[in-house]
């Protein structure tokens, strides 16, 4: 942040009193803008033996296949931007929603926050979506997934499934997703 976007004047970092971190601070009007992780919100749609996602039409990752999800507008809860976004990426209604999975992503600044619910009727595709498609586990396109988180999910699921108890998980994403996708990190000599 550059300027006040109260009043206009640019801003200066500084710790300000009884505080602990640097913030963006106008020397005019005296206020401290804060910068708050953004909140990701979504919903796994489930048919019977089967779970709806969508192929992404915007980057990032154009082309590969995500959990319906997005982020949480003001004024709406949690669950009310996981549905609205089901909605606007596969055109789909969930019931029986349940929290299911969260997420922290410190190194991006984000929460990521996932219900699993009923799909209730017909699914198609919103503007962020190529496509939607009912997929059974052995059908995943396991290296064609958009983010780790969608893998941790996926994978979370199909193992709660077998016993019917579906725990509320808080983590970070595991490497399960560079797995499946060859992905190298920097650390072992590729990118």
């Amino acid at each position: 942040m550059k300027y006040c976007s109260e009043c206009g004047v640019e801003v200066v970092k500084q710790i300000p009193a009884g505080d602990d971190r640097l913030r963006s601070v106008c020397p005019q009007c005296k206020t401290i803008h804060y910068q708050n992780p953004k909140v990701v919100v979504g919903c796994l749609p489930v048919a019977g033996q089967q779970v709806l996602l969508c192929r992404r039409a915007i980057e990032p990752r154009l082309g590969y296949w995500t959990i319906p999800a997005g982020f949480m507008e003001n004024g709406e809860t949690m669950l009310d931007g996981a549905l609205r976004e089901t909605r606007e990426e596969a055109a789909a209604k969930v019931t029986g929603e349940t929290l299911y999975r969260l997420f922290d992503i410190p190194h991006i600044n984000q929460v990521y926050v996932f219900y699993r619910g009923d799909l209730d009727g017909g699914y198609g595709i919103g503007p962020e979506s190529l496509e939607s498609r009912l997929f059974s586990e052995d059908e995943i396109p396991w290296s064609e997934l958009a983010f780790p988180i969608v893998t941790d999910v996926l994978t979370e699921y199909f193992e709660d499934r077998k016993t019917g108890e579906f725990p509320i998980r808080v983590s970070s994403p595991s490497p399960l997703w560079a797995q499946h996708v060859g992905w190298k990190s920097k650390s072992d000599g590729e990118l």
